[in-house]
């Protein structure tokens, strides 16, 4: 008989979970990430079968060996197709190189594969135990409206995102702020990384215990499940069938959840080749890559992939977890990774804002491809990979999108010259009125804040 999923602290100083448990409580009590003890596994006979299942058949596969008698199959397989009622295409470059488009959700960003499902797991073990809870969100940029519409308008959940208030475009402000309702939004005099370690300083108060805290980042591991999945519906529609065939996906990464998510799908089975890890200007994990030093960057360096300006990636944590070695929540090494193990497996490069608008324009000019700027730092970074290594001419690549072009109009009119089509779920936002509360980078304030607001 399989046993429920247990969940362990990265910090190893809690006890394990399930995975409802860990849903809920967000963070560890000692302040490490929950990752499974054991990963679920898939054989090739089981990938071959997605290529002809739909989106949330797939999810619905992956996701319930997560859920192993916790759920009913029945209640889950309604979860997932009501979350994945949206397309997933995949675009044809050149060759055997695709763009996987993550941009068709409700808030155009690939944040919501995961916000929707995680709403939709919390709302209903929720709704079993009779309880409430406060949802703590900082956004880099597209995770703040997607868990803000995800959660958005549920009765026993109320949310409140932090926002860095000179960093994320009026779009992204504005798919949050015109909500209402159980959503509030604080626009914070500083970095994300500031944002984030007050969410994380706020968990680990014993005088906000009362609140009933959670969280909706990727800290929260009903984040990464859900990531998961589309490695594998990528992978399993480009397939061609031969025994030996493997893929390169390249990965926009900021706080690393994306990352994680297809990290976790190849220890899952999936035949991954190698993972290009492409950042931006704020270069913390290329930089430990090559030298095996970890240093955060403080303050985190502000560039146009606004979503991925992180100076300490939360999920850093889980990924040394799952090559063997120790970090805690602040960055600190206890113990090394298998870094040999991490070199064969990942390429890890920093593109600049040069590089970022180049590859945004010679896409457009050679192949008619519309990238924004996360997107393109993942082409830029999976280019940089292919020039420099023996690759097969016929091996697959996929590249992630993670945003539609159409919430960057800025970046995309001084490079290309026009402004990208709006998709309908981004139409009217101008005429909103929008409402948020603005705080310094202060936990003290933010402490108040919390208590005035949510007594």
């Amino acid at each position: 008989m399989i046993k429920p999923l247990k969940l362990y602290s990265t910090n190893l100083q809690a006890k394990t979970v399930s995975f409802p448990e860990a849903l809920i409580k967000g963070i560890a009590p000692d302040k490490g990430l929950y990752m499974p003890e054991k990963l679920p596994h898939f054989t090739q006979e089981d990938i071959a079968a997605f290529s002809h299942m739909e989106y949330f058949e797939i999810a619905y596969e992956v996701i319930r060996k997560f859920l192993v008698g916790e759920m009913e199959e029945r209640v889950l397989s309604d979860l997932v197709k009501d979350a994945y009622n949206f397309k997933v295409p995949l675009e044809q470059v050149v060759d055997n190189k695709y763009i996987l488009r993550l941009d068709q959700g409700p808030t155009a960003s690939f944040k919501d594969f995961a916000a929707r499902m995680m709403a939709r797991l919390m709302n209903y073990y929720l709704s079993r135990q009779d309880k409430n809870l406060l949802i703590l969100t900082a956004t880099s940029g597209d995770t703040g409206s997607a868990i803000a519409n995800a959660y958005y308008g549920l009765d026993n959940i109320r949310v409140l995102v932090l926002f860095p208030e000179k960093e994320v475009t009026e779009r992204q402000r504005k798919q949050m702020t015109t909500l209402g309702k159980n959503v509030q939004i604080i626009a914070i005099d500083g970095k994300f990384d500031d944002c984030q370690a007050m969410v994380k300083e706020a968990f680990a108060d014993s005088g906000l215990d009362h609140l009933n805290l959670s969280s909706a980042n990727s800290i929260n591991i009903g984040r990464l499940i859900p990531q998961t999945v589309y490695y594998f519906y990528a992978f399993a529609k480009l397939r061609k069938g031969k025994d030996d065939e493997d893929v390169i996906f390249s990965i926009p990464s900021g706080n690393f959840g994306d990352m994680m998510g297809g990290v976790m799908a190849k220890e899952m089975g999936l035949p991954v080749k190698k993972f290009v890890v492409a950042t931006n200007e704020n270069d913390v994990f290329p930089v430990f890559m090559k030298t095996g030093h970890y240093t955060k960057i403080e303050p985190s360096r502000n560039c146009i992939s606004s979503a991925m300006n992180v100076g300490h990636p939360s999920n850093m944590s889980r990924l040394i977890a799952l090559y063997g070695g120790i970090m805690d929540e602040k960055g600190a090494i206890g113990k090394m990774p298998d870094m040999d193990q991490l070199r064969a497996e990942i390429y890890a490069v920093s593109i600049n804002e040069d590089e970022t608008r180049n590859t945004i324009k010679g896409a457009w000019d050679n192949h008619k491809v519309l990238l924004e700027p996360h997107g393109s730092v993942a082409w830029a970074g999976l280019n940089a990979y292919l020039a420099g290594h023996q690759v097969d001419e016929d091996q697959l690549c996929i590249s992630l999108e993670t945003a539609h072009p159409a919430k960057f109009p800025e970046e995309i009119r001084r490079i290309l010259g026009f402004d990208p089509a709006l998709p309908a779920t981004l139409t009217g936002l101008e005429d909103k009125a929008e409402s948020f509360d603005s705080l310094a980078s202060n936990y003290a304030d933010f402490r108040d804040y919390l208590l005035i607001k949510y007594k």
